[in-house]
């Protein structure tokens, strides 16, 4: 059994993965895929490391096989298909409001503790989804990141009729521009990337290269001057957050997905002049997974063309090298048992 482990200076090491019996409340998973992602990325280039204990086996978007059960666990059964929630929950502090998700004492599975880039993993029983029998392993990976866009879509309020902008057409905006189409919203994704925005416009959606086109014109022209009921600002870019603001109508919704570690200028004033809201949207709920995978197994998400490249996990390292060479790619799952 074998383990993917981030030991710094953009190194990631196969190692062993050790099978740990289940505690109470816990469940053993033999791991099929786990995805990386962006927060991976970040680990990788060392932007994480006075958080992460190396050597850290990464990874969180993980779809798996029940292998064992810990004492106490009676709604998760050995050999039951699942994709993880990668959230251990803290002590509960007054501060959350119930909101355990995003509470003061949260630690995230893959980054705070060992992740699923290996061949087993224990963690704990409520983190699990069940798998439909009809959803591939393979897509049953991609259901965190779709939780990830469920997550925000509700966030945003979107209703039928709509016409959301989403900013930045990577894995997690082009997700969310798939299910605010499943509400019935009409999408227009903004991305300089060429290959994303072919992807983008055959996948149903309108796409604007902000390069090379104006957006704010763009999408005054494409809604015939009513601009948008619902921006997602998913790029993590200045020029996202200062576009941000002029594309919303009168109580327009801004939902802030991408992490901005770095204040940067957002205009105030927009907001008082079109009574304008601003919603921070973070990670998942439980309904979220649900949603999510209610949508890919009616295959509402199209996947398969969202998954650049399956590799073994010996190619780790080798894959990590390969997304920062190719702009282009999307999605690259790890196998994490052969």
């Amino acid at each position: 059994m074998k383990s993917a482990q981030y030991v710094g200076n953009r190194s990631i090491d196969i190692g062993d993965s050790q099978s740990i019996a289940p505690g109470p409340g816990e469940a053993r998973l033999e791991v099929a895929y786990c995805g990386i992602c962006g927060t991976d990325i970040h680990i990788f280039h060392g932007a994480m490391d006075q958080r992460v204990q190396m050597p850290q086996i990464i990874g969180h978007e993980v779809s798996a096989t029940v292998a064992e059960v810990g004492p106490d666990v009676s709604d998760v059964q050995v050999g039951q298909r699942v994709a993880v929630r990668p959230l251990k929950f803290g002590q509960p502090a007054s501060f959350d409001k119930g909101h355990a998700h995003v509470g003061k004492n949260l630690k995230f599975i893959g980054i705070d503790m060992p992740g699923g880039m290996q061949s087993s993993w224990t963690v704990p029983a409520y983190t699990l989804h069940a798998l439909p029998d009809s959803l591939s392993m393979q897509h049953g990976a991609m259901i965190e990141p779709a939780a990830v866009a469920c997550h925000d879509v509700r966030l945003g309020e979107v209703q039928s009729g709509e016409t959301c902008v989403v900013i930045g057409g990577g894995p997690i905006g082009l997700l969310i521009a798939l299910v605010a189409m499943d509400k019935g919203a009409k999408v227009i994704l903004s991305e300089v990337n060429e290959s994303r925005l072919a992807l983008a416009k055959s996948l149903g959606m309108e796409a604007v290269n902000p390069m090379q086109q104006d957006l704010v014109a763009e999408v005054s022209k494409l809604t015939d001057g009513g601009m948008a009921d619902c921006v997602f600002e998913v790029s993590g870019s200045a020029p996202g957050v200062e576009v941000m603001t002029e594309l919303p109508n009168v109580r327009g919704r801004i939902v802030m997905v991408a992490i901005h570690p770095q204040p940067k200028p957002v205009n105030l004033f927009k907001f008082f002049w079109s009574e304008i809201r601003m919603i921070g949207a973070r990670l998942y709920e439980e309904q979220d997974f649900d949603e999510a995978i209610r949508l890919a197994d009616a295959d509402k998400l199209h996947l398969d063309k969202l998954i650049t490249e399956v590799v073994p996990i010996e190619k780790t390292q080798q894959t990590f090298e390969a997304i920062d060479a190719n702009p282009d790619g999307i999605k690259y799952l790890i196998q994490c048992n052969a």
